[in-house]
């Protein structure tokens, strides 16, 4: 580990990094705690985060207002890989970490800081998002982890910092873990950690029951340009506000659950519950105006390339020389994708109804069985003919 006098901490308010406040100083010798809370659209009030840092011993409590950041440089880009871990996942807190380092390192280079601290448990997938992110950015800091050292129970965390003057939590603790940003929600823990049981209704909170859903669809047409969402409905709207409406469309159709066992990093599984509402009819509205934009051959390489950017950024290696190659690839592919695709949300679902491009690779003309097809089928024969050759001439030594 070795000592740090200055440390910029990772604050999230609540018992376990206000507590990292007194233990670095007490149990570790740093003389000054810096702290960082990053505001990434999770709708919490942040004034009184803030001030509680300070009332635990920090010098310096930051609150770095980063949403529009979050959503351009983080969210988007991922939207164009359509990335999702596993198939299922869409990274809405695995995006966040990347930032919320670099926020941690530009804060102690502005403050003279010699060390971050985070406090991250010893199995979960932050710690090594948060260490290898900082590592990349500054491999010259300090990374401090003490509620991966400690080792205290929840109780003996309250005890530990009242004695130096915290209070423990007043109203009762919910028994689930809990991270959300503008993106959407991650639950875990409590009656979630038996996979076999149903998720109760009360732990949702940015999409609908079904049963509470409207008896008629919406229909929304989402715009892209260059693999950019940019308007709904035919309004241009800035990042932030793009996807906080479409939040509330999709999550009032009750679109955007996910319930699912997940392969962490460190080698257990997880039972996860994401609400990703925004975020999963993007991906899919994206992924299909480029089945009308892309070539075959792009498309179907791209989508190897979408399951390890994917791997990259949940294995906390948003920073690293494959990201960036494969960030160029992306780039290039999104030169064509600019178009509308309208999508029908009911009852839970999101179907693509309708897509449009000027760059659409569709033509009706080759396309139609009706009466203006100008597909040649008499070359097909030929063409099957060289197709199937190498099949034929294995058929035939196989066969003697």
């Amino acid at each position: 580990m070795g000592r740090a006098k200055k440390v910029v901490l990772a604050y999230s308010g609540g018992v376990d990094t206000s507590v990292c406040i007194p233990y670095l100083m007490h149990e570790w010798g740093v003389e000054e705690v810096i702290t960082l809370a990053a505001d990434l659209g999770q709708g919490d009030e942040l004034e009184p985060i803030r001030k509680k840092a300070l009332d635990s011993g920090a010098s310096v409590s930051l609150v770095a207002d980063a949403t529009a950041t979050f959503i351009k440089d983080y969210a988007f880009p991922a939207i164009q890989a359509n990335a999702l871990y596993e198939n299922r996942y869409p990274l809405s807190t695995a995006l966040a970490r990347p930032l919320i380092a670099k926020l941690l390192v530009e804060a102690a280079k502005e403050y003279g800081a010699d060390a971050i601290a985070h406090g991250c448990t010893g199995k979960g997938n932050d710690q090594v998002r948060f260490d290898v992110a900082i590592a990349a950015l500054n491999p010259e800091l300090k990374i401090l982890t003490p509620a991966r050292e400690w080792g205290f129970s929840r109780e003996q965390s309250i005890e530990y910092g009242e004695k130096y003057g915290i209070p423990a939590p007043v109203k009762k603790k919910s028994p689930y873990s809990i991270d959300r940003n503008l993106l959407g929600m991650a639950v875990e823990a409590g009656v979630l950690e038996d996979p076999y049981a149903e998720p109760p209704e009360d732990i949702y909170r940015m999409t609908k029951a079904i049963a509470d859903t409207p008896d008629e669809p919406e229909y929304v047409e989402i715009s892209f340009v260059k693999g950019l969402p940019v308007a709904l409905n035919g309004q241009a709207l800035d990042p932030v506000a793009l996807v906080t409406q479409l939040n509330q469309m999709v999550g009032d159709r009750g679109i955007g659950r996910i319930d699912m066992i997940e392969n962490r990093l460190v080698g257990i599984k997880s039972r996860e519950i994401y609400e990703t509402p925004a975020l999963l009819v993007l991906i899919d509205a994206h992924r299909d105006l480029e089945s009308l934009t892309l070539t075959a051959d792009v498309t179907q390489y791209k989508r190897s390339m979408e399951e390890t950017y994917s791997r990259l950024v949940y294995n906390g290696l948003w920073y690293s020389p494959l990201k960036a190659a494969i960030d160029a690839f992306i780039a290039q592919t999104q030169e064509q994708v600019t178009g509308t695709v309208r999508v029908k949300l009911f009852k839970g679902s999101a179907t693509i109804v309708g897509r449009k491009s000027d760059n659409s690779l569709y033509s009706l003309d080759w396309a139609t069985y009706g009466e203006e097809d100008v597909f040649d089928h008499k070359a097909a024969e030929g063409f099957i003919y060289i197709w199937g050759l190498p099949t034929r001439l294995w058929s035939a030594q196989k066969r003697g």
